[in-house]
């Protein structure tokens, strides 16, 4: 699994998606991309409850459909959720036509398991990898918030300690910091032995933990 990193030239082709939120108040991102599954998003959902914590999780598809009720438990616990992909896909290496149907597919699945009216559940979308073609992106950006990011964790990186994935979010997040980590299982590892401490460091430092909203401005720069 690799992700693309931020780049001057990646922000000037995605330049309206949203990369930071540009903001002055005590605020993160957390956002957690690839469930729900029952081996992790529980999980991550105690430990957000733990310190009164939101966040937003990008969900696949196919994920949702199978594991509706953690889905739904995700909204009911007031948490934002954006589309990524019905199969996870790498924009790179599909039609752009194929990608487009994949992402509604992901959308129909959603709208199967939420009340319209829930207000935590936005037009928000992450490409898998962050990785998707102009074609695609441009077609995208017209329907959806395209997120990315300016913190990575690293968490998926079965080569990386948990103390890297760690030292990855503490030294780089600031206000307006949005953060990905994955709930899915490569990311287990990690993922337990960083996010309570990230959770832990930064609730004492007098920062809140909040979920995606429509309002966001586009084109933050990292």
């Amino acid at each position: 699994m690799y992700f693309i990193r931020p780049t001057l030239l990646m922000r000037k082709i995605y330049s309206s998606a949203i990369w930071r939120v540009p903001t002055k108040e005590k605020k993160i991102f957390l956002t957690f991309d690839d469930g729900p599954i029952p081996e992790i998003t529980p999980w991550v959902l105690a430990q957000l409850k733990k310190h009164n914590a939101k966040a937003t999780f990008f969900c696949i598809g196919a994920n949702i459909d199978k594991h509706s009720d953690i889905f739904k438990q995700i909204i009911f616990e007031g948490h934002s959720i954006g589309n990524h992909t019905y199969n996870h896909l790498n924009g790179w290496k599909i039609k752009t036509k194929e990608y487009s149907e994949n992402v509604g597919r992901c959308k129909t699945a959603m709208d199967k398991n939420h009340q319209p009216s829930t207000i935590n559940h936005q037009p928000f979308f992450r490409p898998p990898y962050g990785k998707m073609k102009r074609s695609q992106y441009s077609i995208l950006n017209t329907q959806y918030s395209v997120i990315m990011w300016d913190v990575l964790s690293g968490d998926f990186d079965q080569t990386i300690s948990e103390e890297k994935c760690l030292k990855n979010v503490l030294t780089k997040t600031r206000e307006g910091s949005i953060v990905v980590f994955h709930d899915n299982l490569k990311a287990k590892k990690n993922l337990y032995y960083a996010l309570p401490k990230i959770l832990e460091y930064f609730s004492e430092k007098g920062f809140e933990f909040d979920g995606l909203t429509p309002t966001l401005s586009k084109g933050e720069g990292v």
